[in-house]
């Protein structure tokens, strides 16, 4: 009974520490007048000023307070991809969901993929840290099923620290350390056929980088961080269905054949949209 009591008592500290480490996250303002800067397409592109210099900040400190793992793999040599960075991952739907409706959904309200919409982000939210030296060889991303006819299918990078619009004057007597240094490195690199570079893109503080993955994810890398520390906020875009038909509650069955439907009245129609 002791033992069962401890390990009770032992549950509820834990559940207790996951909703106050939940309050810590900064909150999100919604934002206006977001626009996106296409890089190719709807396949890859950027939106500055996602989140506030104060918002990143805030990130930050929030993610070094909780502690970074190193993540590292076998390389090449093994069939994976060169990797060394930090990394955390937290699973937060009341997180994820703050972020989309903060204006991702507005962004995302145009852009189908074979016919479906995005409802939202993947709850499973990871923190990157890249240190001088560190890197992230190429690679691609790979779509994730959530469940519930849900599957991601874009990348969301939202650089925490990086180059900022307007420069600001520092303390001169305030001690410096790695993490305040002007960030120098650690471009996200995207190629195409032939290793011809489709974008090189500098990390922006603030600044979300949003790229197709799955089966259409071009090979990518994060350079060598050569100054500074750079760290990035990672989720996903999930997509289902067409929005409106599926606001209900429908079986498995139900979806596949109203997408059937609406496929066939695409091929009449010839909806260009869905042949994506």
């Amino acid at each position: 009974m002791a033992e069962a009591e401890k390990a009770g008592r032992i549950s509820k500290k834990r559940k207790m520490g996951d909703r106050q480490e939940a309050e810590k996250w900064p909150l999100i303002k919604p934002k206006k007048n977001l626009r996106i800067t296409p890089l190719k397409d709807t396949d890859l592109f950027t939106v500055q000023e996602f989140f506030s210099s104060a918002e990143s900040k805030a990130f930050v400190k929030v993610a070094e307070s909780i502690g970074f793992a190193h993540q590292g793999s076998l390389g090449p040599a093994h069939g994976e991809a060169y990797r060394d960075n930090d990394r955390i991952s937290v699973n937060d739907p009341v997180l994820a969901n703050a972020i989309w409706e903060s204006g991702l959904n507005k962004l995302f309200s145009d852009i189908k993929i074979r016919g479906k919409v995005a409802v939202g982000l993947n709850p499973n939210i990871r923190f990157y840290r890249y240190k001088v030296g560190q890197r992230f060889g190429r690679h691609i991303d790979e779509s994730v099923h959530l469940g519930d006819g849900k599957r991601t299918h874009y990348t969301l990078l939202i650089y925490l620290s990086g180059a900022a619009k307007a420069k600001t004057k520092t303390d001169p007597n305030s001690q410096k350390d790695s993490s305040s240094e002007p960030l120098v490195g650690g471009e996200t690199v995207f190629y195409g056929s032939r290793n011809s570079v489709v974008a090189d893109v500098a990390p922006v503080e603030g600044m979300a980088l949003l790229h197709i993955h799955g089966d259409k994810c071009m090979l990518h890398e994060a350079r060598n961080v050569t100054k500074g520390v750079k760290y990035i906020f990672r989720s996903d875009n999930a997509v289902w269905s067409v929005a409106s038909p599926f606001s209900g509650s429908h079986s498995v069955a139900d979806l596949l054949m109203l997408e059937c439907d609406l496929n066939i009245l695409s091929m009449h129609k010839k909806c260009s949209e869905l042949s994506y």
